[in-house]
């Protein structure tokens, strides 16, 4: 009797979406107060807030992309993943 079930290795899986977490981390680092990385994440709203309060405040509202970096970079993969790409957490 023959097997007909595939094996792990060979089933193909569907195509997730890139993961971001890295590019975004680092962008928060460096531009946060400019909210790139929330552009880079599709928070197009969120993006314009924080620049909006990066300028505003003339560059300290950058703690809070500096934070949200330090965040994004020690999460895993798949928790960053389910948190900011699939539930689409906007801050934090």
């Amino acid at each position: 009797m023959e097997n007909t079930k595939p094996e792990a290795w060979n089933t193909p899986s569907k195509p997730r979406e890139e993961n971001k977490r890295v590019l975004a981390g680092i962008f928060a680092l460096i531009l946060g107060g400019l909210g790139v990385h929330k552009f880079i994440l599709g928070y197009t709203q969120e993006g314009i807030i924080q620049l909006i309060i990066g300028v505003c405040t003339c560059g300290l509202g950058g703690v809070i992309g500096f934070i949200e970096g330090i965040i994004y970079l020690t999460k895993s993969d798949e928790e960053f993943y389910s948190i900011y790409q699939v539930n689409k957490k906007g801050w934090f």
